[in-house]
């Protein structure tokens, strides 16, 4: 079994969110392809002390050290000088080394500051990690037993390519690289975590597969992972547990892994031959654009009415002005008349409106910032559902999540009324 891996992210500009670690993202997948064990990241930023620090820390609980960032030509560029300084060996100059960074400067027309020699300057015994694409190398190290060093560049390009071209080979040479993790997420909707959670508990207790749930932007996930020797042994593992977990869940439970709610209706939508248009208010385009993002939107989608004012309302959409007088713009009967207006105009099946207050500003103590009424009409019937979402998350918030709730809506109709062979009435 491999030893678990730690990543070791160096630089300042980390820390301060001047970038986004992408580096970390990587490797963590990568580890996960090869099977290694992965539990701890740390990131640190460009400062000696700090360094060693966070290098005897993971020298005690990783087998494998995966650093980023540090190796460039500046001061402020540390990571071989202070392994070098944590393990008590010297740094040595490899001459190969240097020529190579003389030769792509020469190739770039470009003339080579000093300070570029430093990064030829690696901790005595260390290996060549080679650096295809740019002038800093990194290392493959063994400075004690039971532990391996391998250092890469920030520039996440560089990075990669070093990665496949050198340190999966040396890892899979070590026969590390023999058993993958592979995982399978389920996506949920129109459930919170916590009730999911109390529902399919017992799962979280299994070794292998493991079930880990979490959640984020209104809807929960729960990741099914298991360690096999291939993908097709690990979905074996996988595929029981899948199963139970989604009979738990029923409807509420729409896809998987790449799956969102717009392709999951975009294919009952094609699935079953009928046809969409889509009438927005508070959501300004943002289901239509979430619909059309899709290829071949054209087979079930006919169009989209944007109506903000309540006189286009009433011109574009035939919702009747008393009735928005009567209720206001924001409420159940005006979403239904939206939905049933856009169905009729656009001669489609399916009718999917939304009216709402986004805020930040517009609402009142009756209609506060969040309140959301969707409504879908449909072969035979109009439904409508209320939503209030709280203004606490901001405006953009409240348009996602119920431009997903409306997809969800249909999603549940779809499959409802297919279920009872009752699509087409129209």
């Amino acid at each position: 079994m491999a030893p678990s891996a730690e990543i070791l992210c160096i630089g300042t500009e980390l820390l301060l969110g001047q970038i986004v670690n992408t580096n970390a993202q990587f490797l963590a997948g990568e580890l996960a392809k090869l099977g290694i064990p992965h539990h701890f990241q740390t990131v640190v930023g460009d400062n000696p002390g700090r360094i060693r620090r966070a290098l005897a820390i993971a020298v005690e609980r990783a087998g494998i050290i995966l650093t980023t960032g540090g190796l460039g030509p500046t001061d402020d560029d540390l990571t071989h000088q202070t392994l070098a300084e944590h393990f008590e060996v010297p740094l040595v100059r490899h001459p190969a080394v240097l020529a190579l960074i003389e030769e792509r400067f020469r190739e770039r027309n470009r003339s080579m500051s000093p300070t570029n020699a430093k990064q030829a300057d690696l901790p005595e015994g260390a290996q060549i990690l080679p650096n295809p694409m740019g002038t800093a190398p990194g290392i493959i190290w063994e400075p004690k037993a039971e532990v391996a060093i391998l250092t890469f560049p920030g520039v996440s390009a560089e990075m990669r390519a070093m990665w496949a071209e050198t340190a999966v080979p040396f890892l899979c040479s070590r026969g590390w690289g023999q058993e993958i993790f592979y995982s399978r997420t389920l996506r949920h909707w129109g459930i919170s975590e916590s009730t999911l959670a109390e529902q399919v508990g017992a799962f979280f207790q299994g070794v292998n597969p493991t079930v880990a749930p979490y959640a984020g932007n209104g809807e929960v996930k729960l990741r099914i992972t298991a360690r096999a020797a291939d993908i097709a042994a690990a979905e074996s593992l996988i595929a029981p547990v899948e199963a139970s977990l989604r009979a738990i869940a029923g409807l509420d439970c729409y896809g998987a892994d790449e799956e969102t709610l717009a392709s999951v209706s975009a294919a009952l939508l094609v699935r079953t031959g009928t046809t969409l248009a889509v009438a927005e208010s508070c959501t300004g385009g943002m289901l239509a654009e979430a619909l059309t993002a899709l290829p071949g939107a054209s087979r079930y989608l006919r169009g989209a009415v944007v109506a903000y004012a309540n006189d286009l309302k009433a011109s574009l959409l035939g919702v009747d002005e008393q009735r928005m007088i009567d209720h206001g713009a924001v409420s159940e009967p005006v979403a239904r008349a939206m939905a049933e207006g856009v169905r009729k105009r656009l001669a489609t099946d399916w009718g999917l409106a939304l009216t709402g207050v986004s805020g930040p500003g517009g609402g009142t103590a009756q209609k506060p910032v969040g309140l959301v009424h969707i409504a879908l009409a449909g072969p035979a019937e109009t439904r409508a559902v209320e939503i209030r979402l709280g203004a606490q998350r901001g405006r953009d918030w409240i348009r996602r999540v119920s431009t997903q709730s409306a997809l969800d809506l249909l999603r549940r109709e779809i499959i409802n009324r297919e279920a009872f062979g009752i699509m087409k009435e129209r």
